[in-house]
């Protein structure tokens, strides 16, 4: 680890063991002996807290959570892929099938605090467990709508996920920010985004590779049942390996700025105190729009991209699936991309701007281009806006926690995803009713006018790096 702003080891510093420097296996980073504390930066903080390490068991945290997020976003995107499939298994309208997307969305709105809340109050380890559970249940509750007329139940199943996703969504930043230091923090974040990218990325390939879109309802209902069934037993093994796993937090914080905020008495801390500062915070309030604008487009064309490319394309299900899985593993390297760039230039406000730009740019090419009969141009349109539309996803949420230091990145995060469930709603419904009156290219062009908003919002945000400050303080 080089030497910066974060308080890192150089080399040498590394090979000289400081007093009390942990041994076990687990452990490495131990602060140089000499190290300053904390007392004067962080207001009377002991010597023991500016013992900065950090745990090899992060990176199994990560995964963990990398992997059930996974199979939550799978499970929202697997209706909708074959929307057209389900539709008839079901005998119902293209919108019930989109609500059971937007349930997602719906879900989450009200259930953000008091998720939020218990984040903050009693961590990381006990909302890991729920979301997990949760999300093994609505697997399994999903096998008992097999039948066509049971619709209702496999709506419940959705509605469970939907609830484990509120368990799921507002964790990545705080992950990143207990667990990593301070010159992976950004890539950690981005990591664990990637997960829930990767889900959907599944959710789009799988579902019509396992289920064909074959007249006969008993076949039908069989390979249905075989997506269903894996997708359960998967969930099932996470949730168990997240009880033997995941724990709340390293022993030791792994940075300066996490040491200031585990420093603090427990008695500073007003969870409606921290969301009042939140919204008053000019910066985070315009960030927490943007966001909200560039996310609901993207959840919007998750959701109506099979009905998108069917419309120009008859009978490509399989092919309109991997137009979205291209979208989405596009967007993970841009993701990942993202969070190492910010590592190591710290440029928040000029990655972020950049990347809204040319997702506007991405959306308006693929706007103009969907309707030209050429499949393979659709890919490369669809691949270029995914690079930068989901890319931009863990740049929100790091340009949220530099805005709101030290509030909870939970909390802060937890704002911006209502912000995008918000907007989601408002964007599939206006665009789906859009499509049907005047076709796919004015509903896709609602989406180019609100990328454009968004854009001339995000030139308007201040970068006050907090966390960033605070860590060359500390140091």
């Amino acid at each position: 680890w080089a030497g910066g702003a974060g308080g890192e080891l150089s080399r040498a510093e590394k090979s000289r063991p400081g007093p009390g420097a942990a041994h076990g296996a687990g452990m490495v980073l131990q602060e140089p002996a000499g190290a300053p504390s904390l007392s004067t930066a962080a207001g009377g903080v002991g010597d023991a807290a500016a013992e900065v390490q950090l745990s090899r068991l992060r990176w199994a945290v990560l995964l963990l959570f990398s992997s059930y997020s996974l199979c939550n976003a799978f499970q929202w995107i697997q209706y909708g892929s074959v929307n057209n499939i389900f539709m008839r298994f079901y005998d119902v309208s293209a919108f019930a099938i989109d609500c059971l997307s937007m349930s997602y969305m719906l879900i989450y709105i009200p259930l953000l605090f008091p998720v939020a809340w218990l984040l903050d109050k009693r961590g990381l380890r006990l909302v890991a467990l729920a979301g997990s559970a949760l999300n093994a249940v609505g697997a399994w509750v999903k096998l008992g709508s097999l039948k066509p007329h049971l619709f209702p139940v496999t709506v419940l199943g959705q509605v469970i996920c939907g609830l484990a996703q509120v368990f799921i969504l507002g964790v990545p930043s705080r992950i990143a920010s207990v667990w990593f230091g301070s010159h992976e923090v950004s890539t950690a974040c981005s990591i664990a985004v990637f997960g829930n990218q990767l889900g959907i990325a599944a959710g789009f390939l799988v579902p019509p590779v396992l289920i064909p879109n074959v007249e006969d309802v008993e076949k039908l209902a069989y390979h249905i049942s075989i997506m269903f069934f894996m997708t359960a037993g998967v969930a099932s093994a996470l949730f168990i390996l997240v009880i033997i796993v995941f724990k709340e937090k390293p022993p030791n914080p792994p940075s300066r700025a996490q040491a200031s905020i585990q420093s603090r008495p427990t008695a500073e801390y007003s969870y409606m105190q921290s969301i009042l500062r939140l919204l008053c915070n000019i910066n985070f309030l315009l960030l927490m729009i943007t966001y909200g604008l560039n996310v609901g487009c993207f959840y919007a064309l998750s959701t109506l991209l099979n009905r998108m490319v069917i419309h120009h394309y008859p009978g490509e299900e399989v092919n309109a699936g991997r137009i979205g899985l291209t979208i989405i593993l596009s967007g993970m390297v841009g993701a990942l991309i993202s969070g190492i760039w910010l590592d190591k230039t710290k440029t928040y406000k000029q990655t972020t701007l950049v990347v809204y730009i040319m997702s506007l740019v991405g959306m308006t090419v693929y706007t103009f281009t969907l309707s030209l009969g050429h499949l393979w141009v659709v890919f490369v349109t669809s691949g270029l806006l995914g690079f930068f539309m989901t890319g931009y996803l863990p740049l929100g949420f790091e340009f949220a926690a530099e805005l709101t230091y030290p509030e909870s990145e939970g909390t802060s995060s937890g704002l911006l995803n209502v912000s995008a469930q918000v907007f989601g709603i408002a964007f599939t419904i206006g665009q789906g009713q859009i499509m049907d009156r005047f076709g796919t290219k004015a509903g896709n062009l609602l989406l180019c006018s609100v990328l454009f908003l968004g854009t001339i919002m995000t030139a308007f945000i201040k970068a006050d790096l907090r966390r960033q400050q605070a860590n060359l303080e500390n140091e």
